[in-house]
């Protein structure tokens, strides 16, 4: 009980932070068309911002399964990379069941709130430390979905445009640390612009479009601009 309520207070930031993320999906999902038991369940049933709001994208363009597939699984394959590490981390009594839980609620802040408590990650810790951002994300979610079908249209339209703010008040902060991540920024709105306006490729669907500026993006900043390996210090 004592892991599981550290647990909670560790995640009660992540937790209060998701809300607000999640309201601006409820509300865009809403103004995409669903709803708002939709938008609840989609919320529900994943817990990855960035995954939701590109495939909310591809919904509302009329994107095929293999669109949607796709890209979840670029966006989202970071999940599975951290999932295994952190399973690295955990107690013995963290077993198949358990685990299968840690892979659902992972994400980037839960991730590293957890990778950086010292010593072992107890299955109790985790399940409090997941259980914040799971109702702060759904609730918020509901909240802005609700709100989506309540407001005026164009209160509604003009709340969507947050996670536009959203996402470069991420970018942004990044791309001054490292110049690296500026250049790879820049390429990928190379690519979506080429993707757009050029005439041979412009009939790409946008959910098309998402993944190959992705791949494209990530690929050549992999090869022309690779993170350095931290050197590891002599004992």
């Amino acid at each position: 009980m004592k892991q599981f309520t550290q647990g909670i207070k560790d995640g009660s930031a992540i937790g209060i932070g998701y809300l607000s993320v999640s309201f601006t999906f409820g509300l865009a999902a809403v103004s995409s068309g669903l709803q708002w038991w939709e938008a609840l369940l989609v919320s529900m049933m994943n817990l990855t911002s960035a995954g939701q709001f590109a495939g909310i994208t591809i919904m509302a363009a009329a994107g095929t399964y293999i669109e949607l597939a796709l890209s979840q699984l670029v966006i989202n394959l970071r999940y599975a990379l951290m999932s295994i590490s952190l399973s690295q981390k955990v107690d013995r009594d963290f077993h198949a069941g358990k685990k299968a839980l840690l892979g659902f609620a992972v994400t980037d802040e839960i991730f590293a709130v957890a990778m950086s408590r010292e010593g072992e990650v107890s299955s109790s810790y985790f399940a409090g430390l997941s259980v914040l951002p799971y109702l702060g994300w759904t609730s918020g979610t509901l909240a802005g979905a609700v709100c989506g079908n309540i407001l005026p249209q164009n209160v509604s339209d003009a709340l969507g445009l947050a996670i536009y703010g959203m996402f470069i008040a991420i970018i942004i902060p990044a791309m001054k640390k490292d110049s690296r991540i500026l250049k790879i920024t820049l390429l990928a709105v190379v690519f979506s612009f080429a993707l757009y306006y050029l005439p041979g490729l412009k009939n790409i669907s946008s959910g098309f479009a998402v993944i190959l500026c992705a791949v494209a993006a990530s690929a050549v900043g992999a090869i022309f601009f690779p993170m350095e390996e931290e050197k590891q210090e002599e004992m």
